[in-house]
């Protein structure tokens, strides 16, 4: 992987009954790393992680920064330290298994497995830039979760959803702002792409993946629209219907550049409950951001496996 470049493998699962959800950041390279960002990005292997945050009654957020003694892959499975993502191809389940410690302000210990099993496997890969210098790869947009953590009211299922992202460049340096969301459907998942680049155009993808893992493209996107501004009064906005709007469901995630939450909106008629990000790169550019990140994403660079 070159300098500046950067993979992630990403997880979300919600239960619509019990206000829980969690997601999954598998990183190499992790782009929302201080200590990547400080290090001059010049060796991803070394900026690891896996993030994993909980959401609803008890939730936390773990996201350590480690080096590269605590990397390990093989053709089926990824491993940063105590924590790992392993595919299953006979199965076609991934499990996670976790074993990390919360940042502050609530420090403890989160450890389970989640497993997701999906309905179906894409072989969709598009780039968000036209020179390609980041690439979407929608694994598996329709997928059944099982979560088991270590903690009262932890175990649940859900509807969840499995993808990557690739580059070869800092998000910042081509992007100024994107939306992103997963809303599932009676026949399967819709995803849209809203991105702002670096030149100030804009880009749009908008995906219908049935539950066979069939793709196509919508040609007509519902409208972009927009919603309250998160906590850190981040804009958000998503696709829905002329005739409706979005709104929040759930605040997941909060950050001065970023958000994640529940969000409903109506597609072609048909009301979807999903997850939904905003990321404002204009911010994420400020060395003041950077250094309150530190806070949060503590950098542990020595680790070693006791096989």
């Amino acid at each position: 992987m070159p300098p500046n470049g950067y993979a992630w493998w990403y997880v979300d699962g919600v239960d619509p009954t019990s206000g829980r959800a969690i997601s999954i950041i598998a990183f190499i390279g992790s782009v929302f790393s201080p200590w990547y960002k400080w290090s001059g990005r010049r060796e991803p292997q070394n900026n690891v992680c896996i993030n994993v945050a909980t959401y609803g009654p008890g939730g936390r957020f773990t996201m350590t920064d480690r080096g590269r003694s605590a990397l390990r892959q093989s053709e089926h499975s990824f491993t940063v330290g105590p924590s790992s993502l392993v595919w299953d191809p006979i199965e076609q389940t991934l499990t996670i298994n976790v074993n990390e410690i919360s940042s502050p302000p609530i420090i403890s210990r989160v450890r389970g497995k989640i497993t997701l099993r999906p309905k179906s496997i894409t072989n969709v890969e598009l780039p968000l830039t036209p020179s390609g210098t980041h690439i979407w790869r929608p694994f598996a947009p329709t997928a059944d979760i099982n979560v088991d953590l270590e903690a009262k009211g932890w175990q649940w299922s859900g509807h969840g959803y499995f993808d990557a992202n690739f580059g070869t460049r800092a998000l910042e340096q081509d992007f100024n702002y994107w939306t992103w969301g997963r809303y599932p459907i009676s026949t399967g998942t819709q995803c849209f792409y809203d991105l702002e680049l670096r030149n100030g155009e804009t880009a749009m993808h908008a995906i219908d993946f049935n539950l066979a893992g069939e793709a196509t493209e919508i040609s007509t996107a519902p409208p972009i629209k927009r919603f309250r501004n998160s906590l850190w009064a981040v804009r958000r906005e998503t696709r829905c219907d002329d005739n409706a709007s979005p709104k929040q469901v759930q605040n997941l995630l909060d950050a001065p550049f970023y958000n994640r939450s529940v969000v409903e909106t109506h597609l072609n008629g048909e009301k979807s409950t999903g997850v939904f990000e905003a990321l404002d790169l204009h911010r994420f550019r400020n060395q003041i951001i950077t250094a309150m990140l530190a806070v949060r994403v503590p950098r542990r660079p020595g680790w070693t496996f006791n096989d």
